[in-house]
């Protein structure tokens, strides 16, 4: 039986216009005005709450995870599912409600899901096809684009039961800021620590998280967001989720790999006048999940 929802607040946060239509579709019900302000390029302020995730979020989700995965072998049906089976951990975003609004319309058909934080488990309940398809692609990634250590090293956390993995999923609107993820993640680290308390499988030895980044020229940078310049021999790197960046400098191993082939979403977001410079990868890291709250601190400091 699913558990209550439950709501917390996210301070005000900017969202910036979103070019393409999907996008324009899914930021909920906003008055003339504000439409008009985002027409104009200039930006808007939204309010956003945390909620545990239920069935009404199943579509939000999945399409949420299918930017994350594009065409990778895994039934993302599934997994939505077991996420919203595990609403006791983890948030979705969505924007807050307007009371007046909620009393005459259903707030579940009104509100659409704007991000997903939570985590699964990958070491338990490998007998769902949906899990063992996430170690399979774990695997067979890390064996095709990792060095030979971080193969070895992802390979033999995934092989020992004894130190369980979690997958950390951090996926929202690449519009939204990067400062709403610190309550979201402090959040999850609560709910886990009560999971476990009640004898639940979230306490974790080591953590994955898959990042989607874009890679450019540098003649471009001075046009775009989210930017890290390199030396002159390489190319750009921008996160989708700018705090994504500090995760990655903490990770004891990774990797990366094109999705170039790959049919992106439009919920990744419009680079305009850059689209066929930037070329989409995914970068696959593993955290040890003692420095979990160490990382959201530092996230905490250097994007204030």
């Amino acid at each position: 039986m699913a558990a209550p929802v439950k709501k917390r607040e996210i301070h005000q946060k900017t969202v910036e216009e979103r070019d393409d239509d999907e996008e324009q579709e899914s930021s909920g019900s906003e008055d003339e005005e504000q439409e008009k302000m985002a027409d104009a390029g200039m930006e808007i302020q939204v309010d956003f709450e945390g909620r545990n995730p239920q069935d009404p979020d199943f579509h939000g989700i999945k399409t949420l995870l299918q930017q994350l995965f594009l065409k990778a072998h895994i039934d993302l049906g599934a997994l939505t599912d077991l996420i919203v089976s595990q609403n006791y951990v983890g948030s979705v975003v969505k924007q807050s409600e307007d009371l007046e609004e909620s009393d005459e319309e259903d707030s579940e058909d009104t509100f659409d899901v704007f991000g997903i934080t939570t985590v699964i488990n990958i070491s338990d309940r490998q007998n769902l096809p949906c899990i063992q398809q996430l170690r399979d692609l774990l695997k067979e990634l890390s064996s095709e684009h990792a060095t030979d250590a971080a193969y070895t090293m992802i390979k033999n956390v995934l092989e020992n039961d004894s130190q369980p993995i979690g997958l950390l999923i951090n996926e929202r609107f690449i519009n939204i800021p990067a400062q709403i993820s610190v309550p979201l993640f402090e959040n999850l680290i609560a709910e886990m620590k009560r999971a476990s308390n009640r004898k639940m499988p979230f306490n974790f030895s080591y953590y994955i998280l898959i990042c989607k980044l874009y890679k450019m020229e540098d003649k471009k940078v001075g046009k775009t967001k989210n930017k890290k310049r390199n030396n002159a021999d390489t190319p750009t790197v921008m996160w989708s989720n700018p705090e994504e960046e500090i995760f990655a400098e903490e990770a004891t191993v990774s990797f990366e790999f094109t999705v170039e082939n790959e049919s992106d979403s439009g919920l990744s977001g419009a680079w305009t006048e850059t689209d066929d410079e930037m070329k989409p990868y995914r970068r696959v890291l593993l955290f040890e999940a003692s420095k979990f709250q160490s990382i959201i601190n530092k996230i905490k400091s250097q994007l204030s």
